[in-house]
C-alpha cells in the first residue's frame, strides 16, 4: 500500500487543527503518486526487462525535454538529478519509440541537442489508449478493501490536482506546471 499518514508522521493530529499537509507530507504523497503512476503504465514492447532503466526515468526524462527543448543529456541529468547514465539510456528509449530526436549542436559540434518530435508518437497513444482502467486498477489496491468505497473520491481528487498541477500542451505533451483556475 502506498498511501501515506496525513495528519502528521507520527500518527499525531495536527497540532493548529487546520487539516492541511505540510512538505514532508506532500513529498511523500507525491512519491506515492509516482510509485501508483508507475504501476498504471503498461509493460513497454518486449516486456520490462529488455531495457536498463527504470521507467520512471524514461517519463522523467520525457517531461524535462519536453519543457526544456534543445537540451543535453547533461542538462537534462543535472535538472532531474538522476545520473548521466540513466538520463542516456532514457533518451535512446525516447528516441527508439519516435518520441525524441537527437541533433549535433550547430554552436558546439561536439554536444549533441535532445528535442521532442512534435506529435503523439505511438507509444504514448498506446499508453493513453489504456485509458483511467489502469490507474483505477492501482488506486483500488492501494485503498485496499476498507477503503474501496473511497475510489470515486480519490480518483475525482486525482483529476482536479492533474488539472491544475499538469501542463497539457498538444505541442508538448505533459509537463509539470501550474493552470490558471477556471
Amino acid at each position: 500500500m502506498y498511501l501515506v499518514p496525513m495528519n502528521g508522521l507520527d500518527g499525531a493530529d495536527d497540532a493548529a487543527g487546520t487539516g492541511g499537509v505540510d512538505g514532508i507530507e506532500l513529498f511523500l504523497l507525491g512519491r506515492a503518486l509516482m510509485k501508483l503512476g508507475e504501476e498504471a503504465l503498461p509493460e513497454p514492447p518486449g516486456g520490462a526487462g529488455q531495457y536498463p532503466g527504470s521507467t520512471r526515468s524514461v517519463v522523467i526524462v520525457a517531461g524535462d525535454i519536453a519543457t526544456h527543448p534543445n537540451t543535453t543529456v547533461g542538462e537534462t541529468a543535472q535538472r532531474t538529478g538522476l545520473p548521466q547514465s540513466q538520463v542516456s539510456g532514457a533518451v535512446a528509449r525516447l528516441r527508439e519509440a519516435g518520441s525524441v530526436e537527437t541533433a549535433p549542436d550547430p554552436t558546439d559540434r561536439r554536444r549533441t541537442l535532445v528535442r521532442r518530435i512534435p506529435g503523439t508518437p505511438a507509444r504514448v497513444a498506446a499508453v493513453r489508449a489504456t485509458g483511467t482502467s489502469k490507474v483505477e486498477e492501482a488506486l483500488a489496491r492501494a485503498l485496499g478493501e476498507t477503503e474501496a468505497d473511497c475510489l470515486p473520491e480519490v480518483t475525482h481528487a486525482l483529476e482536479i490536482l492533474a488539472r491544475h498541477l499538469v501542463t497539457r500542451d498538444p505541442r508538448q505533451g505533459l509537463s509539470p506546471g501550474p493552470v490558471n483556475c477556471p
